[in-house]
């Protein structure tokens, strides 16, 4: 049955606030282990996840810095000064700025009886930035921080209490940043097949099941040759951004700026897939997963010649066949997914998830994120209409001065 316009705004206020605060507790966390490394006298590791948290944080506050700058304001929706902006994201804070933006917005519609289409639109648009976001920051913090403590507790033999937390609190944002994300390219489709929670249960499942076996190989090749993963990490990395910049990307609004972009999407391929070009995607899916495959086999291999040299090596013996059920389990249920739950001939327009199902087509069209449009339209590829196109006079889906819809064709 479909969800009632109030529940669905209350649905997505909540999502907005358990999704900041998994973000906060993970960050907790890992800042806790961090000070517990240091107190320790193990400042290599807290420099470590220090390191991995200060680089994910300015990749962040530059895709949201770019992001702003390059959106057109709106006479309805102003953006802060410059300055204010500049300060926000120079003290690290962009993302946590757009969250408080997001989560205001959807109370702000949520309180109102008869919420405009103009204030729907807009919930939605700053929703699906701070989806994409998250999603960048799950692969350039979260899966590294996860390796590196598994690394570590591999490496010792043994796990501390924090080490604990900080493995749960990955996991769970990992696991919100994949569904979330997913539900994000589904809301900003206006034409797809109708998508129950099923489906995006069965995505989030492929998903985790087949990042975990490689998150462990990764972890167990640090654990082993702590002095080599950065070049194995830098020379696959090279490869990935190499592929990437042939794909022709076209998501940042400038060619400087793509790189940083290409750069992103280079580190998500190192661990797992993620579409970044219209067409077919299955040759390239299955190259990809091949290649990691053949990876991560060799990382396993390296295991068995060296694993004398661990003490945790009992532990990799239960932990190693675990995680090859994991991978063709995952492996089963993304064919699964790819046969019969993903968009294919059909298509409806979605009255579940998101805010846009309240919307009729020219009321979608008032405010598109053309940002995750983009990626919809590559990951949904059948989905062709002219729903998903910007008009004439249009930046991201925020119509110019001067612009009028009913004049654009």
């Amino acid at each position: 049955m479909p969800w009632s316009p109030r529940a669905v705004l209350l649905r997505d206020l909540v999502l907005g606030i358990l999704g900041t605060l998994a973000f906060l507790i993970d960050l907790g966390a890992d800042l806790w282990a961090a000070s517990q490394y240091v107190l320790s006298g193990r400042y290599l590791w807290a420099a470590l996840v220090l390191a991995l948290l200060g680089l994910a944080s300015v990749a962040l506050q530059l895709f949201s810095w770019i992001w702003l700058h390059s959106d057109v304001s709106s006479p309805l929706a102003p953006k802060p000064p410059g300055r204010h902006l500049a300060l926000l994201h120079l003290l690290q804070l962009g993302y946590l700025y757009r969250c408080v933006q997001g989560l205001q917005q959807g109370l702000l519609v949520w309180r109102q009886e008869a919420p405009s289409e103009f204030d729907l639109a807009y919930a939605d648009f700053l929703s699906l930035d701070i989806s994409m976001l998250r999603l960048f920051e799950t692969f350039l913090e979260t899966t590294p921080q996860l390796t590196l403590v598994l690394a570590i507790i591999l490496q010792s033999g043994s796990a501390e209490y924090y080490q604990w937390v900080s493995i749960c609190t990955s996991f769970v944002g990992i696991s919100w940043a994949l569904l979330d994300y997913h539900r994000a390219l589904r809301t900003c489709l206006p034409a797809k097949l109708l998508l129950g929670p099923g489906a995006s249960v069965i995505y989030f499942l492929w998903n985790l099941l087949l990042l975990w076996p490689r998150v462990l190989v990764v972890a167990l090749f640090s654990a082993l040759f702590p002095r080599y993963v950065a070049l194995h990490f830098l020379g696959l990395w090279l490869v990935f951004l190499f592929w990437v910049w042939l794909q022709g990307t076209d998501f940042m609004p400038g060619p400087h700026s793509e790189w940083l972009y290409r750069a992103t999407v280079a580190t998500i391929l190192y661990f797992s897939w993620f579409n970044v070009a219209e067409g077919h995607t299955r040759g390239r899916a299955t190259i990809h997963l091949v290649f990691l495959l053949n990876d991560s086999l060799l990382l396993v291999v390296a295991w068995a010649t060296q694993s004398a040299w661990l003490p945790s090596g009992r532990l990799l013996q239960s932990l190693l066949p675990a995680a090859g059920v994991c991978f063709l389990l995952g492996l089963a249920l993304r064919l699964a997914y790819y046969c019969w739950l993903h968009p294919s001939r059909r298509w409806e327009p979605d009255q579940v998830d998101g805010t846009w199902g309240l919307h009729s087509l020219e009321e979608r069209r008032l405010l598109q994120n053309r940002r995750m449009a983009h990626l919809a339209k590559n990951f949904f590829p059948k989905a062709r209409d002219e729903a998903v196109l910007p008009w004439k006079g249009e930046v991201n889906g925020i119509l110019k001065a001067g612009s009028d819809p009913a004049r654009e064709t």
